[in-house]
Formats: C-alpha cells, structure tokens, sequence
C-alpha cells in the first residue's frame, strides 16, 4: 500500500507536543471527548471491558471511565510515554495488540486521519469486538483547515511560482460510511460536526497545530524550508480571504463521527429488496388523496 503519511516523523511530533504538554491546545480533544460521553448516554448498553485506542492522552479513557456505562478501560497507545505510567498495551507499527473478541467497546478518536490504511485499522478493531460490540471513532474529515491550505497554495503559487501539499488529505463523510461497511461493521452510521476556531492571526493556528503535533508529515511534502515571505504572504491572505468585522481568522475543524457493531444475530436487518407489504408508490398515491383540492 502506498505510505501517505511518514509514520516516523508523526510519531517524533507527537512525541514532543507530548513532551511540551501544551494544555491550551488540548481543547478540540476535549471537545471531542465532551462529545462522546454524550454520544454514548444514549446508548442504552453497558460495557465490561472497552479499548481507548491512540488518544495520545488519557482524554478518551478518562470520559469512557465517567460516562458510568464501561467496566475496564484498557489504553492502547504508539508510544510507551503517553501512557504516562498508567496500565496500557503499545501499538506496535500498524498492528492493534488486541486478540479477537477481546472488548466490548473500542474508541479511536483523532488518530485515523494520520493512518496509511484506514480499512485496516477498521478490520482489526471489529475484530477486536465481541459479537455486538460497538466501535466509536472520530477523525478530521474534508473541509478541515480549507482556509490554511487555500492560503498557503495561494501563497506558494505567487511567491516560489509553484506548490507543494502543506495540508494532508482529509476524508469525506461519504467515503467514511463506505469504510465502515468495507471493515464488516452492522448498522454503520456516519455524521460530520463543524468546529469553527478563531485566531489573531495564522500564526496562532500553526501554533497549536505544532502543539498538538498535526503539522505537515506527508511523504510527498517538499523538503525546502518554508521562507519568512512566505509564511507572511499566506498569513495575509488568510487574513484578506477568512476574517470576521473584528479582524480575527476562522479555522474550521470538520469532526466526521463513526458508529458500527460487530455482526451478531440479534441485531435488525434491513428488508429484501421486494419484501415491503406496501409499495412507495401507492403510499405516495394515498397522500395524494387525502389532500384537499384547489377549487
């Protein structure tokens, strides 16, 4: 499979916004995390023992652990360091140590947008679960940082005469159901949530980008270092093209949210094509006829 991502050097970023522990850009994971004990208040279940898989933090443990719906919380991390002394089980490469039907409920939240191969990581967590096991992920989908890639084409394309990918390829909501089915997930559901954040300037986005450790680690990034008029050309751009009355940027943060069961036999399953009792087109009819005419 062809490497989008340099897995190394996203690993050595994330290594160091670990080791910086820069709690002010720590707000879209709890964002995120907020979001998913409401998400699993209306999932009428509980779950003895649940997977937090490459939180980087213990965000998504800590929420699974106060939602009061999971028993044992496991962390599984690609560094020993960001389990941070805490039990835990460390990627290995690409490899999810979990044996088969192993948890209950698995939990991947900001972390598949930096993956090689999402529908491997997708495979190996419905594995993972037990029959009629849920799976929780979000990731950064299309539409994420829009307006710093537009800046920073604009910019490259006026001042160096060409460009390079500065901003990684995100997923559509539509692509991301599809994964879902392709992984053998029942009943896939997918939805998007839009965060918009607002900045001074671009660079206090690059900022918290460096210290969330999500800069630029495409394969396929150029190699030449970025120049002081260039980063100053983008970040007018960006100030031309995406600011409010009062002079502040906009960031959007587009959050895709996925949902899938292990298959088991008691879940409900969609009719046969030609099974329905009653066909669209007379109930469409119906309607029709109870509706007053125009006189």
């Amino acid at each position: 499979m062809e490497q989008i991502f340099d897995a190394t050097l996203i690993l050595e970023r994330k290594r160091r916004a670990f080791a910086k522990a820069d709690r002010s850009a720590a707000f879209l994971m709890d964002r995120i995390a907020e979001d998913l004990s409401e998400r699993l208040s209306t999932v009428e279940r509980r779950f003895d023992h649940a997977a937090a898989i490459a939180g980087i933090t213990a965000a998504t443990a800590d929420a699974l652990a106060a939602s009061g719906k999971v028993g044992e919380v496991i962390r599984l991390e690609a560094d020993p360091a960001f389990l941070d002394g805490a039990a835990g089980m460390v990627i290995a490469g690409d490899r999810l140590p979990l044996d088969p039907e192993s948890v209950d409920l698995a939990v991947c939240l900001l972390a598949l947008q930096e993956a090689n191969d999402i529908p491997g990581a997708l495979i190996q967590i419905r594995r993972a679960l037990r029959p009629d096991g849920l799976f929780l992920g979000a990731f950064a989908g299309a539409g994420t940082l829009s307006e710093l890639r537009e800046s920073l084409l604009a910019a490259e394309t006026e001042v160096l005469g060409g460009a390079s990918p500065r901003v990684i390829p995100f997923t559509d909501v539509r692509d991301a159901g599809g994964l879902l089915q392709r992984a053998g997930f029942a009943l896939p559901v997918t939805d998007v949530e839009t965060v918009t954040v607002r900045y001074d300037t671009m660079f206090g986005l690059i900022r918290d980008l460096r210290a969330m450790g999500a800069t630029n680690a495409l394969v396929a990034r150029s190699r030449r270092p970025g120049t002081r008029r260039l980063f100053q050309r983008a970040a007018e751009i960006y100030a031309e093209r995406f600011s409010d009355s009062d002079g502040r940027i906009r960031a959007t943060f587009s959050f895709i949210w996925m949902s899938g069961w292990a298959p088991h036999g008691s879940q409900q399953k969609p009719l046969k094509p030609g099974s329905a009792r009653a066909s669209l087109a007379k109930t469409l009819d119906d309607i029709a006829a109870t509706k007053p005419k125009k006189s």
